[in-house]
């Protein structure tokens, strides 16, 4: 199970903000092309966003304009920071009908959930729980093989470990969606994963996969005595105010509010399917991508982290720290560095089929951003066209 999406997203808002303007990019998008069951996008959705001092109202409103379309069925965008906010929704919560989206809903927040995992590790670093420098052997002992090299607990952090990817339940789409019901344990895919021996020795290369942080979640069950859910909400939901944030574990469905997910098909007739994935088991996924969240959350997760409030700063560092030596080393303890225009960001992006998600900002939180899209391909190749306009408009600064 190899995760991909957050390498993608930065190459993609770096060509895209290089491009030019949010005028380019913000085009109004073509309907949808619907199967003859009539399971296509419907026009006409409500767009609610209100202007503050910041950010740039217009772009941000033109960005999410005419959802659904055949990318997205919804968008839920907070942009914040110390020169301003903006808010905004549009879309459907589901296409069934006219019911606009639910901009509180909740969602599938995928990867971000590294972020959470990341600062539990740390947080228990901090207590004198984990020392980072120790190999993970020395705390799981008999998990990995004698193939591997020792591998520290920082180089799981940092995706610097050398292991290999998972297995999960296959590659497409088509086969995934035939076990969404089915459960896969993160022992299971660690263990698939040992099988293959590693990729390469700890510390010489950074390759961002799943399978660092599901050891990561075992780390903390076997050093707490308690679950990874248990240690998460109790270490960094609930200092953050994260109320309506939780882990499903087995169970397949999005708990309270939340808008329809799809994922758009084609057909061999040439037409366009979309099928709802909004019910859908992601235990293997567990401490690398399980997450269900708000935007409101997920910014009060940015705002309390990297304010020092849940991490120590000692230990904080640890999330702005890229390694060195290594080429093209973009990645720290959950979270990725991105620079445009002189100013450095630091995000984290998901992806669940039906969600696309993105949390980030600058180090001193003068701008941040989250949002959430009904994305119709949210495990593509590239970046969505309604997330990337979103970007655009969001990191840009007039």
């Amino acid at each position: 199970m190899r995760a991909r999406t957050t390498a993608l997203t930065a190459a993609c808002l770096a060509l895209a903000l290089a491009a030019g303007p949010l005028a380019a990019a913000g085009a109004s998008a073509a309907p949808a092309t619907a199967s003859a069951a009539g399971s296509a996008p419907k026009p006409g959705a409500a767009t609610e966003a209100r202007e503050a001092t910041g950010p740039d109202a217009e772009a941000l409103s033109a960005a999410i304009a005419g959802l659904p379309d055949q990318d997205a069925t919804a968008a839920l965008v907070r942009v914040g920071g110390t020169d301003g906010t903006w808010r905004g929704s549009a879309g459907v919560h589901d296409l069934a009908g006219p019911r606009p989206a639910d901009p509180d809903a909740r969602f599938r927040a995928g990867s971000t959930t590294k972020v959470v995992t990341a600062a539990t590790v740390l947080r228990l670093a901090a207590q004198g729980r984990i020392d980072l420098g120790t190999p993970v052997q020395h705390y799981l002992p008999g998990l990995l093989t004698g193939k591997f090299r020792p591998i520290t607990v920082r180089q799981l952090l940092d995706h610097t470990s050398g292991i290999r990817s998972g297995d999960g339940f296959g590659d497409s789409f088509e086969e995934q969606y035939a076990h969404r019901f089915d459960t896969l344990t993160p022992r299971q895919v660690v263990a698939s994963a040992v099988a293959k021996g590693p990729e390469f020795a700890p510390g010489t290369r950074q390759d961002y996969l799943n399978i660092n942080y599901t050891i990561l979640g075992l780390l903390i069950e076997k050093v707490t005595g308690r679950s990874y859910t248990a240690e998460a909400t109790r270490l960094v939901l609930r200092p953050a105010g994260m109320r309506d944030t939780y882990f499903p574990g087995t169970d397949p469905r999005i708990r309270g509010p939340h808008n329809h997910g799809y994922q758009a098909v084609r057909r061999a007739d040439g037409t366009t399917e979309f099928v709802d994935v909004t019910d859908w088991n992601q235990a293997d996924r567990w401490a690398a991508g399980d997450m269900i969240s708000t935007t409101a959350d997920l910014e009060r997760l940015v705002q309390a982290l990297f304010r020092g409030r849940i991490v120590p700063r000692p230990q904080l560092r640890e999330m702005f720290t890229v390694p060195k030596g290594i080429e093209g080393a973009t990645y720290s303890a959950g979270l990725e560095r991105f620079e445009y225009d002189g100013q450095v960001y630091w995000l984290k992006s998901g992806a669940r089929y039906g969600y696309s998600t993105v949390v980030a900002a600058t180090r001193d939180l003068s701008r941040t951003l989250v949002y959430s899209v009904g994305s119709t391909d949210a495990k593509g190749e590239s970046m969505n066209p309604v997330a990337e306009r979103i970007a655009l408009a969001a990191l840009k600064r007039r």
